[in-house]
């Protein structure tokens, strides 16, 4: 899921949308307004998911996409190889994600995770 947001509200730290990726914005910088035209904002961000790099200029008055980015607590079912399943607390849902390189030793069947959700993506953000 997604909402509409003004450039000039977005701040460093924050999300957006770039290429229907959802993104963390890394820096943001805002040059000064021309004779003729508007201050444009310049926004480098970096994937969550796939952690490329991307930027944008746009008007700072542009609306521009936000994903709803959701932090979500699951327990661990099994794991297989580079695959763990999962139990979301909340909704008793399971489903399976590769295992991050970071976390290859730490996952243990029985563990709580803490997972990312946005735009129909999962992934292990902390064990």
């Amino acid at each position: 899921m997604k909402q509409q947001a003004e450039v000039r509200q977005l701040k460093e730290g924050g999300y957006i949308v770039i290429d229907d990726e959802p993104c963390v914005i890394v820096s943001m910088s805002v040059s000064k307004p021309g004779k003729h035209g508007a201050a444009k904002a310049r926004i480098d961000a970096i994937g969550i998911f796939d952690e490329q790099k991307r930027s944008i200029v746009q008007p700072v008055t542009a609306k521009i996409y936000v994903p709803i980015v959701e932090r979500k607590r699951a327990q661990v079912i099994s794991v297989t190889g580079d695959v763990v399943q999962l139990m979301d607390l909340e909704t008793y849902e399971t489903f399976e994600l590769t295992i991050p390189e970071e976390f290859k030793d730490k996952i243990e069947a029985g563990k709580e995770v803490v997972y990312l959700e946005s735009m129909g993506k999962r992934k292990i953000e902390r064990v």
